[in-house]
């Protein structure tokens, strides 16, 4: 047994406060938020959880005549029609190889309590992480207008996507 621990047992009438002092400083509890980390073409991006409404197998599209190049075409889910993006068609990902899955993100617009739903093409979704505050840079990349930072998880960096600044940067239909 070690010599140098002792436990002083506390009086039955020791308060609330005089127990915390016995424990020592308590450290405050880090924020934690939690990401859902995907992989589009050769980089990784990720979403807060609460953004994400699922996740879905590639679906049965419609192709839109004279869309723009990043819009792979619309789907339906339960009802709802949802236009699905590529965001890595900037890579010029090859023609015939299809993402696996679609992260059906949901854009909360404050101001008239409507919700866009936009789907985002993934090679592969990496799963949720659980992060601290230090996990998180504010830094990104110049050349990606639509994310405003950086996750670090694994050893790896994901880029952290900002919806609204996706609608900007790749418009879709109003659907």
């Amino acid at each position: 047994m070690n010599e140098e621990f002792h436990l002083t047992p506390l009086s039955p009438e020791a308060d609330a406060q005089e127990m915390l002092e016995a424990l020592g400083a308590l450290a405050e509890p880090r924020p934690e938020s939690q990401f859902c980390v995907f992989r589009s073409g050769r980089e990784r991006f990720c979403l807060p959880v609460l953004d994400v409404e699922e996740v879905v197998e590639w679906p049965l599209l419609t192709t839109l005549p004279l869309g723009p190049a990043y819009l792979v075409g619309i789907f339906n889910l339960r009802g709802a029609i949802v236009p699905l993006i590529d965001i890595a068609m900037t890579e010029g990902r090859r023609p015939g190889l299809l993402p696996k899955h679609v992260v059906v993100a949901i854009v909360h617009n404050a101001a008239s309590q409507e919700e866009i739903r936009l789907g985002i093409a993934a090679d592969e979704v990496i799963g949720t992480y659980t992060v601290n505050a230090e996990d998180l840079l504010e830094q990104a990349p110049e050349n990606v207008p639509h994310c405003v930072g950086m996750l670090r998880h694994d050893d790896r960096l994901a880029l952290l996507i900002d919806l609204r600044l996706l609608l900007e940067a790749f418009p879709g239909p109003s659907i």
